[in-house]
């Protein structure tokens, strides 16, 4: 059976005053009996954050890390520094650093491959446009962002995919439980092609605008094993109800 994970994406967000604050909400908190959860703050709070975290029982990660392991790469940091830092995962191929900051499928392959050789579990993040889902193509869109991973990954190790309709995050908008089933059970079907371990072991979260009044019908769904969240994941009674629905 996967134990779900709720994972919290902070992204740009928080102060040391601030993620005091949270963590201390999340610590004290009612988190449910069955859900993981893990959060992700900025890379400048990872260390700070991690030592507030110990022996919680909540993991965290960096929210992306480079291709390289070390180097003349001004402002990243690499996987072998998540793993110093005591990271159990790292979300990698974020829409918005899809979008913005121009990663390819490619990219985000390799970036896989570090963390995994790290022993590191990667977060990985897909979803189509908007203009891509009316065009009736978003599995199509998120079968090739999978595959262009899959295709370079050893199915002996573990990997979390996050599916994020990219029209749906940060907007309020939020895929439907059907929506987001029909897509998880994609995927799934898609993971059977390379291994049926890899796809029964593996966790499918649902991102894109999560809160606790969605959390439990969208969790509810057969292949939906957890939430990737982002704005609710910076208010502890939010995120924590958020977890429970998980179980």
């Amino acid at each position: 059976m996967r134990r779900p994970l709720v994972a919290g994406n902070w992204k740009m967000n928080g102060s040391c005053e601030q993620n005091a604050a949270l963590v201390d909400g999340l610590t004290s908190g009612d988190r449910g009996q069955q859900a993981e959860m893990a959060v992700f703050p900025p890379s400048v709070y990872v260390a700070n954050v991690a030592e507030m975290l110990a022996d919680s029982g909540i993991a965290w990660g960096l929210q992306n890390c480079a291709e390289q392991e070390k180097g003349a790469f001004t402002g990243e940091a690499s996987a072998v520094m998540a793993k110093d830092l005591g990271c159990k995962y790292v979300l990698v191929g974020h829409s918005e650093r899809r979008t913005l900051f121009g990663e390819t499928d490619e990219v985000v392959a390799t970036k896989v491959q570090r963390l995994v050789e790290q022993g590191i579990v990667p977060v990985l993040c897909v979803g189509e446009t908007l203009e891509e889902r009316e065009a009736g193509t978003t599995i199509e869109r998120v079968g090739a962002q999978v595959k262009a991973v899959l295709d370079q990954f050893d199915s002996a190790g573990e990997i979390v995919i996050a599916y994020e309709p990219v029209w749906a995050i940060g907007t309020g908008l939020t895929a439907t439980p059907e929506q987001a089933q029909e897509v998880h059970a994609a995927i799934r079907d898609m993971l059977v092609g390379y291994s049926a371990d890899l796809a029964a072991k593996t966790r499918i979260l649902y991102g894109g605008s999560v809160n606790a009044g969605t959390a439990a019908e969208l969790f509810a769904k057969e292949d939906i094993d957890g939430g990737l969240v982002g704005g609710a994941s910076l208010k502890a009674e939010e995120f924590l109800k958020i977890s429970r629905a998980a179980g």
